[in-house]
């Protein structure tokens, strides 16, 4: 065969062959960026009571906003109340507000709308929020831990310790971390391609939930959160637990039974939030593979209930909480 009859025959086979595989480049392009939405699943074993779930979620969140505004519009419209203690409780009523408005009014509009999308930038949105409010709160816990260790076993240095500068920092540096570390996280989970199934089998959008629709390795995305996850809760839970111990020794040691008892009283309030934060953190992050039947609860309970109840918990057991509340209702508060 002459050699530009070669040529010829060999383009003429080779043609098919680059033609095939520009189509596939061009399906692999346009797959890995087909996912624009993605379709939550909800609460398993819940058809038919979707006007239970409704009331039941809305009441939830309506005393969640009523809660926790109530507390910080009382701290800032009490001086009294204007001491480090209270300028982190404040705080804490930020993230709860923002904490139980990631997932459920949408939740919400999916049960009132029968529509179970969400669109890829609000799936990014609850991704990144539920961690950055998450790890917000679990540093916040740790700070409040600190300054009770300050005001019962440095009481004569509080204020000295726990001026309006260190305070402002410590307030600072938990949002700007927390913030960090939710974008490392968000990040990883989204620079992933997803090109299969947009559906998440949970009722919001969470790393592990979503991460398991991507088509790529998921091993860097996994170990990191897993380990971003763990470290810092883990963390912020020996310090806690640190400063209570010191704390206990300090109880201990009082002659005055009334400074004993308003020492445990404040420290009972900490240590019932803490617990209520932590119990369900651990329940869904350590253990992947526990039935959904545990880890949904576990996480509605997290996410839906606990910031209802910490503005409860504070308040029930606070007397200058219940004084200001009463102050900003209008009516007269009693004399110390």
């Amino acid at each position: 065969m002459l050699p530009q009859a070669r040529a010829w025959h060999a383009g003429a086979w080779s043609r098919p062959y680059i033609q095939t595989m520009r189509k596939e480049s061009l399906v692999g392009r346009v797959n890995h960026t087909m996912v624009t939405h993605f379709v939550l699943l909800g609460i398993p074993n819940t058809d038919g009571l979707q006007t239970i779930l409704f009331i039941t979620f809305l009441a939830f969140y309506l005393c969640t906003l009523l809660g926790n505004l109530l507390i910080f519009s009382a701290i800032l419209a009490d001086a009294h109340l204007h001491t480090p203690m209270y300028f982190f409780l404040c705080n804490l009523s930020i993230v709860d507000l923002g904490f139980s408005s990631i997932s459920t009014p949408k939740f919400l509009v999916n049960l009132w709308a029968k529509s179970r999308t969400i669109s890829l930038g609000g799936c990014m949105s609850q991704v990144f929020f539920n961690h950055f409010l998450g790890s917000t709160e679990c540093l916040l816990f740790t700070v409040m831990a600190y300054d009770q260790y300050v005001a019962i076993c440095h009481p004569l240095r509080y204020l000295l310790i726990m001026n309006r500068r260190v305070c402002a920092l410590l307030a600072t540096g938990t949002w700007i971390v927390s913030a960090f570390n939710a974008t490392i996280l968000t990040s990883l989970t989204f620079t992933l391609p997803y090109c299969g199934s947009n559906v998440v089998e949970y009722f919001f959008c969470d790393i592990f939930p979503v991460v398991k629709l991507a088509c790529a390795d998921t091993y860097v995305v996994k170990t990191v959160s897993f380990t971003n996850i763990g470290v810092v809760p883990m963390t912020c839970f020996l310090l806690i637990f640190a400063s209570y111990v010191r704390i206990i020794y300090s109880v201990l040691k009082m002659n005055s039974a009334k400074g004993r008892r308003k020492a445990a009283s404040t420290c009972v309030s900490h240590l019932a939030v803490v617990t209520l934060f932590f119990g369900p953190c651990a329940l869904v992050y350590t253990q992947p593979q526990l039935s959904k039947r545990l880890v949904i609860p576990g996480q509605i309970f997290g996410n839906v209930v606990t910031p209802m109840l910490n503005p409860a918990i504070y308040t029930l057991r606070n007397k200058e909480v219940k004084a200001a509340l009463r102050k900003l209702r209008g009516g007269q508060t009693p004399a110390p």
